[in-house]
């Protein structure tokens, strides 16, 4: 792959959502990544999130099989892995072995809780991690908070935030500095994401509760209403201009309530009411589902969705000036390329037949 990340080369430690999340991020950039596959791990077929890498699996309960995990290592710039604490020292593999050997490796651990804490070892998932950091809170209608889906943990205060820390890190060792671990928490992430919640907090501008606040719902002009199809119109006129362009085109008072809004939105179809705002600076938008979404015309023109094996799903991003991201390859099979990684590692034909059938050399 081509990008600003050509020629560093990653280890992933196959695991779920917010690991390979970084891992396709890194790929999407140009970066090599392997990912060291366990056998009957869960997943779908096809998916985004294994694009652009090499396979090979590994049974990690054999020494001669964690030995092929160092030998990658020595030879990588970084590695991920999202184990529970622990897991990875026990196997021989952590921090202190790999960076032994390769001193300037940039060793990257994403897990919910962090590596240390009084809830590093406990068991969680997203809903759990979101719920400490106060944003959890805040989501949702007056008389109880929703259940999201697993972006805000996951993804933004996971994934991204170690891609984000990879690069950072790598970009150390480039400038003379010795590799290093990130600890990367979901729940530290998804906090930070907060910030601006807080801020205003801090401000006077927030209060403490779901439907009250300028982005929550609780301002008429941002907010999502219903339309005469039973399809879904969102509205951010937060800005006086915006929403000048907003009550002008709804033939409104300025200052009317959200009932007002509500009741002149479900005189017409979603449909119709982009085409009436088209051109304005009233910031609406639709509401599209998985399956309208890469046909708008907005995301065609820029080529925000692709289909890869009849999957559609994002394409990198974001876009740059001097370099063309190419088209990503589909996901791999588990282990396709496990002879020649092997081979390039320097382990001859009978080592690599013993290795991935699971016998001892």
């Amino acid at each position: 792959m081509a990008g600003p990340l050509t020629g560093l080369k990653i280890v992933e430690m196959a695991g779920l959502g917010p690991g390979p999340f970084a891992a396709m991020m890194l790929a999407d950039h140009g970066a090599e990544v392997i990912r060291v596959e366990r056998a009957g791990m869960i997943g779908v077929p096809n998916d985004p999130l294994l694009r652009n890498r090499r396979s090979i699996s590994l049974d990690l309960k054999r020494e001669q099989c964690r030995d092929v995990v160092r030998r990658l290592a020595a030879k990588a710039d970084g590695l991920i892995e999202g184990y529970r604490p622990g897991v990875m020292e026990r196997l021989g593999l952590g921090p202190e072995d790999l960076l032994r050997d390769n001193p300037k490796l940039v060793y990257g651990r994403v897990t919910g809780w962090g590596q240390e804490g009084p809830l590093a070892q406990e068991a969680g998932h997203d809903i759990n991690y979101i719920a400490i950091t106060g944003l959890l809170h805040g989501i949702g209608p007056k008389d109880r908070p929703a259940v999201p889906i697993n972006y805000l943990g996951d993804y933004a205060g996971g994934g991204l935030m170690l891609a984000f820390a990879m690069v950072s890190a790598l970009l150390a060792v480039q400038r003379g500095c010795e590799g290093q671990v990130i600890d990367a928490a979901m729940s530290d992430g998804a906090a930070l994401v907060g910030a601006l919640t807080y801020g205003l907090r801090a401000a006077g501008h927030w209060r403490d509760e779901r439907e009250a606040n300028l982005l929550d719902g609780g301002e008429p002009t941002y907010g999502i209403y219903r339309c005469h199809d039973g399809k879904f119109l969102s509205v951010g006129a937060i800005e006086p201009q915006f929403r000048e362009a907003l009550f002008k085109g709804l033939a409104l008072a300025p200052g009317a309530s959200h009932d007002d809004i509500a009741a002149v939105i479900a005189s017409r179809s979603r449909d119709q009411w982009v085409a009436h705002f088209a051109g304005t600076d009233a910031c609406i938008a639709p509401v599209l589902d998985l399956d309208e979404a890469p046909a708008h015309p907005h995301n065609i023109a820029r080529r925000t969705f692709i289909d890869l094996k009849g999957v559609y799903q994002p394409a990198p991003a974001p876009h740059y000036s001097g370099t063309i991201l190419e088209r990503p390859e589909p996901p791999r099979r588990e282990g396709q390329d496990g002879e020649a990684i092997l081979a390039e590692l320097g382990y001859g034909a009978a080592e690599i037949e013993a290795i991935l059938t699971r016998e001892e050399a």
